[in-house]
């Protein structure tokens, strides 16, 4: 009886503890902001061209699991791209979601705000493959904004 009740118990346990297991697999919003700022504090330290290296880098500090980061200039080129280096140097202004959603021309104009914000949009999840819905954080800086997003579960 006492073997069955310790085995009860670390079941309940484990049920209960199931779900920050499974949040852990996926970034969250408050880690996407904070990886935006580590970002702009590199990018004071270390200048444009070497914060872009890193935040290209998939093994680099800006890229945790489907966290990564991407950084548009004001004319919608991408400068840099933690999960896809064919973006790089593409003016993006046009693209479109599959629901029809300009996002990148978007972005471009909220930036001009100069304020951080939040965006929606759908996009293909790097680790899942599939399109999911997304949330982009985006802090504008100078004459980019730097974003990072998570995919909403």
């Amino acid at each position: 009886m006492i073997l069955r009740n310790q085995l009860i118990a670390s079941l309940v346990l484990s049920c209960a503890l199931l779900p920050s297991v499974q949040a852990a697999e996926f970034a969250t919003k408050p880690e996407a902001e904070a990886m935006v700022h580590k970002a702009l504090k590199f990018l004071k330290a270390n200048g444009k061209e070497k914060t872009y290296s890193e935040i290209d880098r998939k093994d680099g500090p800006f890229v945790d699991r489907d966290l990564y980061l991407t950084v548009y200039g004001m004319d919608g080129v991408v400068r840099a791209h933690g999960a896809n280096p064919k973006m790089i140097g593409k003016n993006l202004m046009e693209i479109k979601d599959v629901d029809g959603k300009a996002f990148v021309k978007e972005r471009v104009e909220l930036a001009k705000k100069k304020q951080p914000f939040w965006q929606d949009y759908k996009f293909t999840n790097p680790v899942s493959k599939q399109i999911e819905p997304k949330a982009m954080y985006c802090v504008p800086e100078d004459d980019m904004v730097v974003c990072g997003g998570v995919y909403l579960k």
